[in-house]
């Protein structure tokens, strides 16, 4: 057996043994196979041992091996467990060997991606090592996917560039994996794939892809991107670029012509926009024609002119622009084909409304009339007439019996097609009613003061605009309308007038009508009231219609009943008490023999209300005499 001893490596789960033999003893060790770190962390490496007796541990070592060993620590029984000895290596300010020989690199970086060794010496029984790979992980940036900028034409070979990916930064160097919509793309006959992977000056790898696929025409709705799949300490990961499309360049085989506005019917009036499409790439150069059928059945096209792009554009249409129009599709990539669609198109159209008879229309009172509205269109159409926007009837037919005044006016026909919205129209006819005056007044009879002013006012219709007279003399408004004309009469209310009453009288050409408004006095009532002794008599007339006057009369009446039977009633408790003597001559001395000096009066009064005695005025103010009040009095002196 040589010095070294036998070396034999046990291969364990995470666990590397080494052992070494010595004259009676054996060292047996353990270092973890791999260790995983991110850049920038901090690596623990484990080194543990057993050396069998009797022999203890004379020194560890720790080295890093990467072309050829480089001893980066050491330890020995005579430096204590806390003092190991940190060599003058590129490690020296990183590393920290704790009492257990575990190893702590800090700061890791890429270029610590090597082999670590600990070596455990035993004096007489010899040394063994125990090996740790070390790697280092740094996630990359996220991929970038630059798709082709220059169309592609449809072909079965990989020979055209669909897009570029790469991602910068990563270590290890990441893979990267291509996708057409949901499903990977792998290397093949018509797939080609070419990747770069460049290492950095830092150590990190940039890698870079390119995808070469066939192109197909179902490709220019086709979303291409990559994948980035690399590892971290324990785990496997993967990021996504952006979605990207190429442009595919494919020959035109139809094209299709649609009249895209408006949505509803075309009417006279509108402008109509009509689209033609084609299924090419890129679109082809379009030309629009009207066509015509020849006696022969053959097509007549006239091209229009002054139309760019794939739009033709008709403002303000009418019917005489219906019929058919074409679209024309000239490819380059197709030249010889014969590419066209073709579209009808069909302006509704309503004629102006003709209403017979002619407007105006004189009618004469009390007779019939029939009016006819019509209208040609290209669809059926529907009628209504109207007055004042309100529905007289419907139907293309007024008929009107019985004319009266106010039955003449405007009246509008209005004439639509259901088919086709907005397609509508309307005229009007002025019908005049002609006839001798009707007269109309707003007070048969008017209730006035006598020698007051009064307003009278008086309505006629009629046509020719009659006039109106007055039979009295005062001031007159007059104010005309269309078919009638009122007027305002503003006299005194005489004696004479308030028996004769006033008549208007309303006349034109045909005739001539009167009515009279009569005028009534409105009647005055007197009536009586009993102030208080300190107050003199008053007189108030009070104006008051007959049945309210007739009314006032009765309670009167009924309450001098109840003040003459109070007024019994007192003069008999009087008598019985011994207080008055009734004799002949009316008077009777009731006083006290032993006082004639004093006197007893007795006053009777009516119980009125004071609204009562504002009655008893005249109407010029005057007071009543005292005869003439509510009040009486008995002198009871002698």
């Amino acid at each position: 057996m040589s010095r070294l001893g036998l070396c034999s490596l046990l291969l364990l789960p995470l666990v590397l043994l080494g052992s070494g033999d010595g004259v009676n003893g054996k060292v047996l060790i353990s270092v973890p196979e791999e260790v995983e770190v991110k850049e920038g962390g901090t690596a623990r490496i484990d080194c543990s041992f057993n050396i069998s007796e009797p022999s203890n541990y004379t020194y560890q070592h720790w080295f890093y091996e990467k072309n050829g060993r480089t001893k980066i620590s050491y330890m020995g029984p005579d430096m204590g467990p806390d003092s190991p000895s940190i060599l003058d290596t590129e490690y020296k300010d990183r590393i920290t060997v704790l009492p257990n020989f575990t190893l702590v690199i800090r700061d890791v970086t890429v270029q610590d991606e090597r082999t670590f060794v600990c070596q455990i010496g035993a004096g007489v029984v010899g040394f063994a090592e125990g090996r740790a790979e070390l790697h280092v992980f740094k996630a990359p940036e996220p991929p970038v996917i630059k798709p082709s900028t220059v169309g592609m034409l449809v072909t079965d070979e990989p020979d055209e560039k669909i897009a570029d990916c790469s991602t910068r930064n990563g270590f290890p160097a990441p893979n990267i994996t291509w996708y057409k919509g949901r499903t990977p793309l792998q290397q093949s006959e018509k797939i080609r794939i070419t990747t770069t992977i460049t290492t950095e000056s830092s150590g990190l790898f940039t890698v870079s892809s390119a995808l070469y696929t066939p192109v197909r025409k179902e490709d220019r709705e086709a979303q291409f991107y990559c994948e980035v799949n690399y590892r971290m300490p324990g785990t496997d990961r993967m990021m996504e670029s952006d979605r990207a499309n190429i442009t595919v360049y494919y020959p035109t085989e139809k094209v299709t012509l649609i009249v895209e506005s408006p949505q509803e019917p075309v009417k006279e009036g509108d402008t109509v926009a009509m689209l033609c499409e084609a299924d090419g790439n890129p679109a082809p150069e379009y030309t629009f024609h009207r066509v015509w059928e020849s006696k022969d059945g053959q097509d007549v096209e006239e091209e229009i002119e002054d139309v760019t792009g794939e739009y033709l554009v008709l403002e303000n249409v009418k019917k005489e622009q219906s019929g058919r129009y074409r679209c024309r599709a000239f490819d380059i990539n197709n030249a010889e084909a014969d590419i066209k669609a073709d579209v009808e198109i069909s302006v509704n159209y309503l004629e102006p409304i003709e209403i017979s008879p002619k407007s105006p229309v004189e009618v004469m009172l009390g007779q019939d009339l029939v009016v006819r509205c019509n209208a040609d269109g290209s669809l059926p159409r529907e009628y209504e007439w109207k007055r004042k926007e309100k529905l007289e009837m419907p139907g293309s037919e007024l008929s009107l019996s019985n004319m009266t005044y106010k039955m003449g006016g405007r009246y509008s026909c209005l004439v639509s097609i259901p088919e086709v919205p907005g397609l509508n129209s309307s005229a009007d006819i002025d019908i005049l009613v002609k006839g001798h005056p009707q007269v109309s007044m707003k007070q048969q009879q008017v209730q006035v003061y006598e020698n007051e002013m009064v307003n009278l006012t008086c309505e006629a219709f009629g046509h020719p605009i009659p006039v109106i007279t007055w039979d009295a003399e005062g001031s007159v408004i007059h104010r005309q309308e269309s078919h009638s004309v009122s007027s305002q009469l503003s006299l005194l209310a005489t004696s004479e007038l308030l028996e004769s009453g006033v008549t208007c009288n309303a006349s034109n050409s045909l005739g001539s009508r009167s009515q009279t408004i009569r005028l009534e006095a409105r009647v005055v009532f007197l009536t009586t009231t009993t102030p208080t002794i300190d107050t003199s008599p008053t007189a108030t007339y009070t104006e008051l219609k007959k049945s309210e006057s007739r009314g006032v009369l009765i309670v009167v009446i009924i309450v001098c009943i109840l003040l003459l039977a109070i007024l019994g009633a007192v003069l008999y408790f009087l008598y019985k008490k011994g207080k008055i003597a009734c004799g002949r001559s009316g008077k009777q001395n009731i006083t006290n023999p032993d006082d004639q000096k004093d006197n007893i009066v007795v006053e009777m009064k009516t119980d009125r209300l004071p609204e009562e005695a504002e009655l008893l005025q005249g109407s010029n103010g005057e007071k009543r005499p005292s005869s003439d009040m509510g009040e009486k009095y008995i002198d009871l002196r002698n």
